[in-house]
């Protein structure tokens, strides 16, 4: 009874608390909420920590801040490095979401990577209830996934799912609402960027910032060649004179400075695969695998991972946010809480 009347003074949400992004869905409204998942931090005399901005403020700010001022990520791999400032974050995120309602804490679903340790697990959730959320409950991110993007995955029938996040990849195998085979790789879009950087730094002399080398990476970047290529401009400092410069770079150029990330994509997803027993590997042959994550809009990665197993490979519509998606169906559904509870 209490908390049908509490659920009427608030609304459920569901969080990712990405490396790269924080995706809040509220029930009844969709997406609400995608922002960096960065603080701009000044610290005063006493080595306490003010946040001077969040998400996009603070996102436009990297690489050009005065020495007092710091700008942080406090989730790495989808774990949180420093729980202060992931709790200030969210916090905000949440009074933004929830405004007037704020006096009364919302239910929340949380996404989790798979296989993380009880106590990082522990953190989420602590962090979740410090910033103002009730009734927390934890879902597997591979579990949300595959309910954001549709897939019948509680019924007796192999699924495969590969989300590309921004630090680290996950593929998993699932089938009757829960997790079979599971691997995690510590390679995501944010290790494109940094091979894009310091491609350009190699090869043409170029110093540029992570947000530089993501525009680029989003612009021309692709995991296979194509024949008519195009060029962005990229703006820097120059590494022999010091001075501002810039360079076009072609989509080719951005092909082989990621190569080795994607190969190592691909040959996880292939891993995966030859692990799986083989009644789910024939379920797969049949439904192919589903690329998920920001990470599946990188050109052709969907292609390369195709061309190595042999199996048609499907991009959702909006693969970016199906985490978050999932997890509000997850949370709206008790029969789906007890097959696959975090």
């Amino acid at each position: 009874m209490l908390n049908t009347v509490l659920g009427a003074l608030s609304c459920d949400i569901a969080v990712d608390l990405g490396s790269a992004h924080t995706r809040i869905h509220a029930r009844g409204r969709g997406l609400v909420c995608c922002e960096p998942t960065v603080l701009a931090v000044q610290e005063d005399r006493a080595g306490r920590r003010n946040v001077v901005a969040y998400g996009a403020e603070a996102a436009a700010m990297e690489g050009r801040t005065p020495a007092h001022i710091q700008v942080k990520r406090p989730v790495v791999g989808g774990v949180i490095e420093d729980y202060e400032l992931a709790e200030a974050l969210l916090a905000q995120l949440v009074m933004e979401v929830q405004g007037r309602r704020l006096w009364v804490g919302p239910r929340a679903a949380v996404c989790v990577p798979h296989g993380i340790t009880e106590v990082e697990r522990r953190a989420l959730r602590e962090c979740a209830e410090a910033s103002g959320a009730r009734d927390v409950r934890l879902v597997d991110g591979a579990v949300a996934a595959a309910l954001g993007v549709g897939l019948p995955f509680d019924e007796p029938h192999g699924q495969m799912l590969v989300d590309v996040g921004a630090g680290v990849t996950e593929m998993a195998v699932l089938s009757l609402g829960g997790v079979v085979y599971s691997r995690a790789l510590s390679v995501g879009g944010r290790h494109l960027d940094l091979a894009i950087q310091r491609y350009l730094r190699e090869h043409h002399q170029l110093h540029v910032g992570l947000g530089m080398a993501e525009a680029i990476k989003c612009a021309v970047g692709g995991a296979r060649p194509v024949s008519q290529e195009q060029g962005v401009r990229a703006r820097g400092r120059r590494a022999d004179t010091g001075f501002p410069g810039e360079v076009v770079v072609r989509g080719s150029s951005v092909v082989d400075a990621v190569a080795e990330q994607v190969r190592q994509i691909v040959e996880a997803v292939v891993s995966t695969l030859e692990r799986t027993p083989p009644d789910l590997a024939a379920d797969i042959a049949g439904t192919g695998i589903v690329l998920t994550g920001g990470g599946a809009l990188l050109r052709d990665l969907d292609r390369a991972i195709g061309e190595a197993t042999g199996l048609p490979v499907i991009v959702p519509e909006d693969p970016f946010a199906s985490s978050v998606a999932g997890a509000a169906v997850w949370m709206s559904g008790p029969r789906l809480q007890r097959a696959a509870a975090g």
